[in-house]
This record gives structure tokens, sequence and C-alpha cells, in this order.
């Protein structure tokens, strides 16, 4: 396992990251344990979480194996937080009052004093965001929290956020977490280059697209009823936003190189965004082992310029005004 540094900070983290979405929904704390203990055997130290994953279960599962592992000060924890907790009016959102009381469940679930990586999972425009960003220094000044980063922002509401941060001299963003993936590659428009121009390490989510991507979906074949593309109750990754040609050509691209390399399509579809320049970790989830042990086959290896140039060609998707028109007119650096 390769490490690299979270943005501008000293931080290493393992090329690939693991989230506990699955935890407390179809994995059970048992599975939980062997999942966490193979990836942390394979080199891996970064967790992701969050508060409202399975009304906070998935935290309390991973407080539990950190508590009995004893592997906290080894470990890079990431938790975010805005969606909602409660059923009261203000549990949820990035009010300084949500904020406060989040951390402090957080903590109570995952066994321990700080977190490494506080993230917003999502742009809250209903609180103003000098609110958000001056409670989040605060959370770092106590302790509580020891980097915050952002998820699901626009690249103009993170330029605002780091200027007021400049600003204030709050605590700046670290970190970004994108959807990022073969079928989501809208994230190269702006938020890719914003990234790598303000030195914010990219912590891809859903690389796999909810599963579209590991091979197991295949045209004019009927989805399988307990994938999370066949499920009816899921907000996420539904048929009719994926069944269309550009998966299909973008799946059958991966399953040809990968027959080719020996390596499966989510293991060439992870090395694929694993290479991507700006990339930091992508955040892998599992199930199960045999899930986890496929994930882990993504390093180790790198793809070839060919394989990526016909990846690229498979998923291209023409960008829109003003993306189009800048890059048509404008000289790329050398």
């Amino acid at each position: 396992m390769r490490y690299k540094f979270l943005g501008k900070s000293g931080v290493k983290v393992s090329e690939i990251a693991f989230g506990v979405q699955t935890f407390g929904w179809c994995a059970d704390e048992k599975a939980a344990y062997t999942i966490l203990d193979r990836f942390v055997e394979a080199g891996g130290n970064l967790l992701d979480m969050a508060d409202s994953y399975n009304e906070g279960r998935s935290e309390q599962i991973v407080g539990n194996w950190l508590q009995s592992r004893k592997h906290r000060d080894t470990l890079v924890i990431a938790t975010k937080v805005f969606f909602p907790t409660g059923k009261e009016p203000n549990d949820t959102g990035l009010t300084r009052k949500h904020l406060c009381s989040e951390i402090d469940k957080s903590l109570k679930r995952l066994k321990t004093d700080y977190v490494d990586l506080y993230q917003l999972h999502c742009f809250d425009a209903s609180t103003p965001l000098e609110e958000t960003l001056g409670t989040l220094d605060d959370l770092v000044h106590v302790g509580k929290v020891r980097y915050i980063g952002a998820s699901n922002f626009t690249a103009s509401q993170l330029q605002k956020a780091l200027m007021l941060s400049k600003m204030h001299r709050w605590n700046a963003f670290i970190s970004l977490q994108p959807e990022y993936s073969l079928l989501v590659r809208s994230t190269e428009w702006e938020l890719l280059p914003f990234c790598r121009e303000e030195g914010l390490g990219l912590l891809p989510w859903s690389p796999l697209a909810g599963g579209w991507l590991t091979g197991k979906y295949r045209q004019n074949q009927p989805l399988p009823p307990d994938s999370r593309g066949g499920r009816k109750d899921r907000w996420d990754d539904q048929a009719e936003q994926r069944v269309n040609e550009l998966t299909w050509r973008i799946i059958e691209t991966l399953i040809a190189i990968g027959q080719a390399r020996g390596k499966t399509p989510a293991q060439v579809a992870l090395n694929w965004l694993m290479q991507q320049p700006g990339v930091t970790s992508p955040i892998v989830g599992a199930r199960t082992l045999e899930q986890l042990d496929d994930n882990l086959g993504s390093i180790g290896w790198e793809l070839s310029t060919e394989d990526i140039e016909k990846l690229n060609a498979a998923s291209d998707v023409p960008r829109p005004y003003p993306y189009s028109f800048i890059e048509r007119y404008t000289r790329k650096r050398i």
C-alpha cells in the first residue's frame, strides 16, 4: 500500500480509503470487524464515515472495533456532518448548534477524544458560511478535530470558504470528498482543477458508481434484486440514472481491459481513478471480505497509457458551456 499526503497537511493516508456506510446496514458487527482487520492488514489507514450513516450505528461499530484493537493512534479517522440525525428542527444542517452537538455524539460513539478529519457532508444554503467555518475553527482549537474538509460543494462554494478562512485566520479545508468515477466525470470540469490549484486532497466517493462499474450489471439482463441498482428504497444509483448507452460502453470497455490484464472490472475502474492527477484516495466500501479483497486488487499495478485512453474515450461526455468554450480557445500549459 502506498501513502499520499492529505492536501497541504503532513498527514499521510493510504491510497485507498475505506467507507463504513455498509456497517449496521448490510454488514453486522462481526462482519465489520473482519473487514476492518483485513483493511488494516493490507496497510489501509483512512476510515471514512458520517454521523447519519445508519442512525449512528456505523460510527458505533467502528468505535467498538477501535477500542478492542487499540488502533486509534495509527489510523486517520474521518467523519461527516450535515444530514438529519433526528426528528427535531435543529437536528440537521451546519449551524453552530448542530455541529457542536453532533461532534460530541460522534466522539462518544467512536470512543475517542478527537477525529482526524471532520467534513461538511453537503453545502448548507440555510446557514451563513461564516457561522459554520467559525465553529469548525473552534472545534479544532479545543482539540476535538484535527483537520477539516468538505463534501458535495461546488468550486465557487469552496473558493468562498477558503477566502473566508484566510480573512479570519481560521483553519481551512484540506480536502474535498466529491463523487467521481468513470460514470461521473463532471468532477473534472472544475472541482478537480480547483483542488489541484489550491492544494486540497481529493477523496472520491462512489468510485464504482454504486456497483455499476463492477461488471455485475449487463445490458439486456435484469438487475439483481439484492443489488443497490435493483433496490427500490435507495436515493442514489437507480437504474433510471444509469441505464444508457454511456454506461454499457464503459462496462464493456472495463470488461475487455480486465480480461486482457487478468483483472476484474472493479479493479480496472479503481486503478483508472487512482491514476487521475490530483486524486488522493478513492473511498471504497464492502459488504463482505470478498468485496474488499477485490477492491484491494486494484493496487500494486498500473494501467497502460493505451488502456487509460480507451477508458477516457469510452466515458467521455462533451463539456457544457463555458468549459467547452474556454477549452477550445485556451492554449494548455506545457
